[in-house]
């Protein structure tokens, strides 16, 4: 299995892990930081609004299995892509809808399913997905990860949207 990596931003990590984690192809998925100017950044650090990082998931998977578009497919079903900095009740720049990509072909398929779906007026508002490189994955503390499925309960932040 070859497997690729890609990392997507949209509120809270932890629903994002949870419903990247029922994809079939997905390996893994990991919550963590990326965007910032931190090194190393913890959860406190982050949520000073100082380090610039987003809350992501970090996603490892077979593209034999499932393809980079449907990983798109499920960030933009499963979030609003357009607010800037929040998600629901949660507000701040950590929270912010991005994609950071780990090639240009990436790039290209998150650019041009952003576009159409912008001009399908799906959305009421324009889409504000932050869509680039990914620079480094700071992975999140240990509390962070599989936290609904280590409680038991069903994800809770996050809501299909139209």
């Amino acid at each position: 299995m070859a497997t690729k990596k890609a990392a997507f931003g949209a509120g809270c990590f932890w629903g994002v892990e949870s419903f990247f984690r029922e994809v079939h192809g997905v390996s893994n998925a990991v919550c963590g930081y990326m965007g910032g100017k931190t090194k190393e950044p913890t959860y406190e650090d982050v949520c000073t609004h100082m380090t610039g990082h987003a809350e992501v998931v970090e996603v490892a998977f077979d593209p034999a299995e499932v393809s980079f578009d449907k990983l798109l497919e499920v960030f933009w079903e499963n979030h609003d892509p357009t607010t800037v900095n929040r998600q629901g009740p949660d507000v701040g720049d950590q929270y912010r809808s991005a994609v950071f990509c780990y090639d240009d072909e990436q790039k290209k398929a998150a650019e041009a399913m952003k576009a159409k779906l912008d001009a399908s007026g799906r959305f009421k508002r324009p889409i504000v997905t932050e869509i680039a490189e990914a620079p480094e994955f700071w992975r999140a503390e240990d509390y962070h990860q599989r936290y609904f499925e280590r409680r038991g309960v069903k994800p809770a932040c996050h809501k299909p949207v139209s």
